[in-house]
């Protein structure tokens, strides 16, 4: 897929880790990084961004409640009139959290299908708008491994994970013919990030043996995907490290 080297990455849920390493992967391949996750983490956007610059490429601090229907509408519309058209866009949002069926309340549950479904719907629906009108785009969705299965306690990020599956496979058979490639990509195993250096004792033995998914590596598989030739597209992609159990 050809597109103008000035064009738009807007990735929702642009981290330190797996969002920062794909907006510094798609800035290097010429886009001008939107960098969007919620205004509390502006400071962090700016530090992400900052980083892209010293690259020298272009990133754009874009705050946003990627739950907030009114203010996704404004962000698109900002990034397609003011900056560049959106010629990728990720969703990389997280929500993963941890409660016994028992003990999970109504608000939980909700604000995690918010977070993890209902902002990827905002994102797909408005990129696709624009996408739409110029019969290209690519549009990717990182999943995880309660897309496929639901453990102990992860009820309300398994129900989310799925309902964002389910949508990537209707959106793909909507807008595939219309020349947008739209994928999902299954994250199955420990990405090499803070949480999980702070939590995983042995994370540096499993760095050393590529036995952690590597943000870097993973990224680099998202700009595979945008740049596949149309004749073989790829709707789902399952990333795990070399040594993880099947």
């Amino acid at each position: 897929m050809s597109e103008p080297e000035s064009g738009a990455c807007l990735v929702i849920g642009a981290g330190a880790d797996t969002g920062g390493a794909i907006a510094h992967a798609f800035a290097q391949e010429g886009y001008q990084a939107c960098l969007a996750r919620r205004p509390r983490n502006a400071d962090e956007l700016e530090t992400l961004a900052q980083s892209i610059r010293t690259e020298g490429n272009i990133a754009h601090v874009t705050p946003v409640d990627a739950r907030d229907e009114e203010a996704m509408i404004a962000l698109v519309e900002r990034i397609e009139t003011e900056i560049a058209p959106i010629e990728v866009a990720v969703f990389n949002v997280g929500a993963n959290v941890n409660f016994p069926i028992a003990e999970m309340t109504g608000r939980v549950y909700r604000k995690v299908w918010e977070m993890a479904a209902f902002s990827g719907f905002l994102m797909g629906r408005e990129v696709a708008k624009r996408m739409d009108t110029r019969r290209r785009g690519t549009i990717l969705f990182t999943g995880a491994t309660a897309s496929l299965r639901g453990g102990p306690g992860y009820a309300a990020f398994a129900g989310a994970k799925f309902a964002l599956r389910a949508l990537a496979q209707s959106m793909a058979r909507e807008l595939g013919p219309k020349n947008i490639h739209v994928a999902h990509v299954v994250i199955d195993g420990a990405i090499d990030s803070k949480f999980i250096r702070e939590n995983l004792p042995d994370v540096d033995e499993r760095r050393s043996e590529d036995a952690i998914l590597s943000p870097d590596a993973i990224a680099a598989n998202y700009v595979m995907l945008h740049n596949q030739p149309r004749s073989a597209w790829t709707h789902e992609l399952d990333l795990r490290p070399w040594k993880e159990n099947w």
